[in-house]
Formats: C-alpha cells, structure tokens, sequence
C-alpha cells in the first residue's frame, strides 16, 4: 500500500537509479511510457539486466579476452577475442589485431585478423577490415575498407557451396582462371 510519507523523502543519489517522475493525471498512456523510458540511455528501466561493457580509447589490452556480456571496444585489443553467445562493436576509435569469435560483429573501427561470427558482421561506412570472415550474413557498407576472403556458412555450419561445384582432382584448370581468382581475394 502506498504511504504518503514514503513518497516525500528523499533518495540518497548514490542509493540506486532515479525512479522515472509518475505520469500527471489524465496524461495519455503513450507520454507516461515516454517518461519512463526517457533515461534508457544512461540507466536500463526495472527488471531489464543491462549487459553492455565499454573498453575506452585510453585501454589497451594484450592475450585473450573473454565475456559473456555484450562489449564496445574504443580502445586496443592485441590477441584473441571470445564472445560467441554475445555482439561485439568496434568502436570508430578501436585497433583490434586478433582473432575475433561472436555471435555477432559490428566494426566502425580497424580490424586485423580473422572475424567469425554465428549471425553477422557489419562493416560500417569507416570501418576497416583485414583478415577472413567467416559468417551467415556480411554486410559492407560503402567505404568501408575489406581484404580477405568471405565464408558466409549456412545456419547449419557447411559451406555455401555445394562439394559438386569443386573441380574433380582428375580435371585441370585452365591457367588464365587462376590470375582472376587470386584478383577477386584481394
């Protein structure tokens, strides 16, 4: 039950989260749903876990780093990088040279190595990739920078590529579709 005096006294800043401000009477449902997402930004609304960490531009991180949270990495990364149930972000300031394994894959940053992800990576305008990727779904957008090779394996983890598109070994390739295969890698 509600107590007129519980409503009056004031929470320490430290205590917790501000509570979001009550709806005023005969305000419409959708501005008092409004008001009480209007900090999501900064703190999550009750009942929802955040699971959300931040690497800064300052941090530099060298061997092997492994999280079951989702991560915004603005900083250096020199190693492996493990979050296979969870998104990993490059941030427009991140360096990583690492192997990189996620569930999904956003880079706006600088990546070198190799990116595999079980859903998708994006290449965001800026970002910058040098390394193999291996995933579903690749989405590179326009100047983006890429070099290596895409693996986009089905849901079930086989190769897009069906095994009766590869040349038998008893066939021979002609030697001017080997020049225009190593062209289309790079």
């Amino acid at each position: 039950m509600w107590k007129r005096d519980e409503a009056v006294k004031p929470t320490p800043a430290a205590s917790g989260p501000t509570p979001a401000p009550a709806p005023a009477v005969g305000q419409p449902p959708a501005a008092a749903a409004e008001l009480r997402t209007s900090n999501y930004a900064t703190e999550p609304p009750r009942g929802i876990e955040r699971s959300a960490v931040n690497i800064g531009k300052s941090v530099v991180i060298k061997g092997e780093l492994n999280g079951s949270e989702d991560l915004t990495i603005e900083g250096q990364v020199e190693g492996k990088i493990e979050l296979r149930q969870n998104v990993l972000t490059i941030g427009p300031n991140g360096r990583i040279k690492a192997q990189v394994f996620a569930k999904s894959v956003v880079v706006l940053g600088e990546v070198t190595g190799n990116v595999t992800a079980s859903e998708k990576v994006d290449i965001r305008d800026n970002g910058s990739v040098d390394g193999d990727i291996a995933a579903p779904r690749v989405a590179i957008a326009e100047g983006a920078h890429f070099r290596g090779s895409i693996d986009m394996q089905k849901a079930g983890g086989k190769a897009a590529e069906p095994k009766a598109a590869e040349p038998k070994p008893a066939e021979a390739k002609p030697a001017a579709a080997q020049p225009a295969a190593v062209t289309a890698a790079r």
